[in-house]
């Protein structure tokens, strides 16, 4: 299953108890629903019986596994997060011979993801519901953010060993990058406003070039 690919249930094979492997669709199709219901209707008025509902199951058997309402709101958004997150296969991929094409390869690794539909939702919610729980903001980053930030961090600090660039705080400058390059376009794209054809794309390659601008060596 691709990684930004919404779970499906598997079709069941016979009646009985449901294999392990019907079992876990079954979950993961229940947060996708509660998400759904959560962005929707906001925390305070999504209610477990709808959301039980929406997937066909009894709010005694959704009560079964998460005994709270907040419960099944943070492993929803938890799910999402790791159905996100960026593999270390897909960071290494984005490297190239050309370092300002690999800058943009890690860029779009976070940008990319917020395009899809469950990566808009996810991160409505972390922007409404994060003064509620500020622990889905941390989580956000820790699962999100950080490895890719860890990640450009090592290929710029390898970047300066070898003379091609100048950077004294390879993690900092990470941190700036993400700030400078990522932030814009995944704000844009959060917004819902309407872009002309490859105006993110066209930001990231100029957030890229002023980036390199300031790091090359001199």
């Amino acid at each position: 299953m691709d990684a930004l690919a919404s779970p499906r249930q598997p079709a069941r094979t016979g009646a009985g108890r449901p294999t392990r492997e019907q079992a876990e669709a079954r979950h993961a199709e229940l947060l996708e629903a509660a998400l759904d219901h959560f962005l929707d209707r906001g925390f305070e008025q999504a209610t477990v019986e709808a959301i039980a509902n929406s997937v066909n199951m009894t709010k005694r058997t959704v009560y079964a596994r998460y005994p709270e309402k907040v419960a099944l709101f943070r492993a929803a958004v938890r799910q999402a997060m790791e159905v996100l997150a960026v593999s270390p296969e897909r960071m290494q991929a984005a490297v190239s011979d050309d370092l300002e094409q690999t800058l943009i390869n890690v860029a779009h690794l976070r940008v990319d993801p917020i395009s899809t539909p469950m990566g808009l939702k996810l991160q409505r919610i972390i922007n409404t519901e994060s003064y509620r729980f500020p622990d889905i903001f941390t989580l956000a980053y820790e699962l999100g953010a950080l490895p890719v930030i860890r990640f450009l961090g090592e290929l710029l600090e390898a970047e300066t060993r070898a003379g091609r660039l100048a950077i004294d705080e390879p993690m900092l400058a990470a941190n700036v990058f993400t700030s400078m390059v990522v932030s814009g376009p995944v704000r844009l794209i959060v917004s819902g406003r309407k872009m002309a054809e490859g105006d993110v794309e066209s930001r990231i390659r100029f957030a890229v070039r002023l980036f390199l601008s300031g790091a090359r060596m001199r």
